[in-house]
């Protein structure tokens, strides 16, 4: 039976390096992927056991740790490599042709900041701060939340923007389980800062909400107005 597993593995194994991804069941990338975690045994009912238990490949990714382990068959071992995948991806992405960063439009800034919140189950918030020829001089997460919300302070946004010498600032976070639409709350928020910034004369360009593979920019949107261009 080793030997039949080993077999089927290889077999796997060969077929992933000659076509890549695209072509596999959702099941197989799982059974494939967990070949790392389980040594031994046949990894193609526990991959099927988590898609019947989470619903979709993303969502087993994006489960918690300790929700992955009460699955039967899954150990920390096993957790522990799946929750690797989401920050695996961020960190790929993230690093990818990073030498020119030309942060000069809405799909240009989308693109820069969706892999940020790629995989992420709580609301962050994201802040880019811009020199005045539009050059990035600070990104980073500057609030972690609960799963329906996050805190937007000004003054915490307002420090990181003078610490980086900033002439512009773009706020960015995520609805991680909700659409790409601004709350009351979002806007209400988005006003606060955008006051702290202009009385130090610092100008809030945009504010981009996202939602998997989609994102609004509320200053595109009309939600907020800004003279000049980004």
């Amino acid at each position: 039976m080793e030997n039949l597993h080993e077999g089927h593995r290889q077999r796997l194994k060969d077929r992933f390096l000659r076509e890549g991804l695209d072509h596999f069941e959702p099941h197989t990338v799982l059974e494939l992927l967990l070949f790392y975690a389980v040594p031994q045994r046949d990894t193609n009912e526990l991959a099927h056991r988590l898609i019947a238990r989470f619903g979709s490949l993303d969502a087993v990714f994006d489960a918690a740790f300790d929700e992955l382990c009460t699955v039967e068959g899954v150990g920390r071992n096993t957790a522990t490599l799946l929750k690797l995948v989401p920050d695996l991806t961020r960190r790929y992405l993230d690093s990818a042709d990073h030498e020119q960063i030309l942060l000069t439009s809405v799909q240009a800034i989308g693109d820069f900041l969706r892999p940020k919140f790629v995989g992420r189950t709580k609301e962050m918030v994201f802040l880019l701060c811009l020199n005045n020829k539009g050059g990035l001089t600070y990104g980073d997460f500057i609030a972690e939340g609960t799963i329906d919300s996050a805190p937007m302070y000004s003054r915490t946004i307002l420090e990181a923007a003078m610490r980086s010498r900033a002439v512009s600032v773009i706020l960015a976070h995520n609805h991680p389980h909700g659409l790409a639409v601004p709350s009351n709350a979002d806007l209400a928020a988005t006003e606060s800062v955008c006051r702290a910034l202009a009385a130090a004369k610092i100008r809030l360009l945009d504010h981009f909400i996202f939602a998997g593979q989609d994102y609004i920019s509320l200053r595109d949107s009309g939600f907020i107005h800004v003279e000049g261009g980004i």
